[in-house]
């Protein structure tokens, strides 16, 4: 089977931005030291924001773009629209390219919103005709009629971003780019953004798609890329590009220790560490076909405390699946310790998630302790970055995937009705 033709190439693109001016105006930068008693800028003194990105966009595919702050994600997006140009390297894009970088990007703030459809229109290249023709599809998406003879100089932010989304969306690019505006409006909005890109990836066009959101990434895309210090560190499944981008964030993977004073906790109890085990041995990766058990260490200061642990846990989107404790309406009638006062020390409490549970993906732990009666003493969020892989054992002759966060294995029987 031959593969889909690509929509973009990028071949070893780099940008290079120059800090402090231009070397060669030697006085101006002298000058400069002077004033704020720093020093010249040196010739070396240059950020490269983007290093050596090679990666290719499928027609039809719908590409997340992942990185922290300063990753590059949107000085790459400014030179795939050729807002500036690349210091090295190349890229081709098969046919026109809608982007939406900012609010307002591409509007005259003086120009009506009628006026601005068809500027932009004209900017991608399309007649008058064609974008007549998409003209009330793209007002109706954008939800702003009342308002189209009105300069866009007084659209709210939200206003401006849905008419520019519209626009971008329903004039025939072949490549869409989409820099964090999925996530501006209201939740109906939103909605109607993720139909829409999914919508132009089965119409064969394609789409990279920038967010912090992890939520809306794992929505729209088909794959994601992750970006880390201008260069491609993970390009792959966008599940796995989640969990990467996840794991960096975090700075953790199967466990987490807190051994000095600085630990979580108040004064009377201290949390010491986090572990995810599977076999008895520490791992960030489980099978979900076998159980895996999280162990919350933590030390009690003087003889009588009582505390007990909790755990909850996101997917990698950020959607919570479940939470538990070792306390009342709990698991109080399985841990013989719960509501018991004890002597100082160490104390260690496991809960054991089932194999058989959880779909395949990344998830975060996070943990928290509590006295009796719900008082507070420490909560961490997201200490233990875990990704779960399909061994084999539910899969039998199904290779695609399972909807939901968890995927329990349910009993079910076939009988004769009657």
């Amino acid at each position: 089977m031959t593969s889909p033709p690509a929509a973009l190439r990028v071949e070893g693109l780099g940008k290079r931005f120059r800090i402090g001016g231009d070397p060669a105006d030697l006085l101006t930068t002298r000058i400069a030291a002077v004033l704020t008693g720093g020093r010249p800028r040196r010739a070396g003194d240059d950020l490269w924001a983007l290093k050596d990105v090679s990666f290719e966009v499928a027609a039809g595919e719908v590409v997340g773009l992942i990185g922290h702050n300063g990753a590059g994600k949107s000085t790459l997006l400014k030179v795939l629209t050729r807002v500036t140009r690349p210091t090295t390297g190349r890229f081709e894009v098969a046919g026109r390219v809608g982007s939406l970088l900012e609010v307002g990007t591409g509007f005259h703030p003086e120009l009506t919103g009628r006026e601005n459809i068809f500027l932009n229109g004209a900017v991608l290249g399309m007649g008058r005709a064609a974008v007549r023709a998409r003209f009330d599809e793209i007002v109706a998406f954008a939800g702003v009629e009342p308002f189209l003879e009105t300069p866009v100089k007084r659209y709210s932010s939200g206003m401006s971003v849905r008419l520019g989304f519209a626009v971008a969306a329903h004039l025939d690019a072949e490549l869409l780019l989409i820099d964090e505006v999925l996530t501006v409006g209201d939740a109906d909005f939103q909605r109607k953004c993720v139909e829409k890109v999914a919508a132009i990836c089965r119409e064969g066009r394609s789409a990279i798609v920038v967010s912090h959101n992890m939520a809306t990434v794992a929505a729209v895309a088909t794959r994601g890329i992750v970006l880390r210090r201008g260069g491609v560190a993970f390009d792959g499944p966008t599940a796995e590009a989640v969990s990467e981008h996840t794991t960096d964030q975090t700075g953790v993977r199967g466990e987490r220790f807190w051994p000095g004073d600085d630990a979580p906790g108040d004064g009377r109890v201290s949390l010491r560490s986090v572990r995810l085990l599977q076999d008895g041995e520490v791992s960030a990766e489980i099978d979900i076909g076998r159980p895996s058990v999280v162990e919350i260490t933590y030390e009690t200061h003087a003889d009588g405390e009582s505390p007990f642990a909790g755990l909850w846990l996101h997917d990698g989107a950020g959607v919570p699946v479940l939470s538990s404790a070792a306390a009342a309406g709990f698991s109080a009638e399985t841990d013989p310790l719960y509501d018991t006062p004890r002597p100082a020390g160490e104390y260690v409490s496991r809960c054991e998630v089932p194999g058989d549970f959880l779909n395949e993906g990344p998830y975060r732990v996070s943990v928290q302790l509590n006295h009796v009666g719900w008082t507070p003493i420490a909560s961490e969020r997201d200490v233990i970055d875990l990704y779960a892989k399909d061994g084999g054992s539910m899969r039998a002759a199904y290779a695609g995937d399972w909807l939901g966060v968890v995927r329990p294995r349910l009993e079910w029987v076939t009988e004769p009705a009657g």
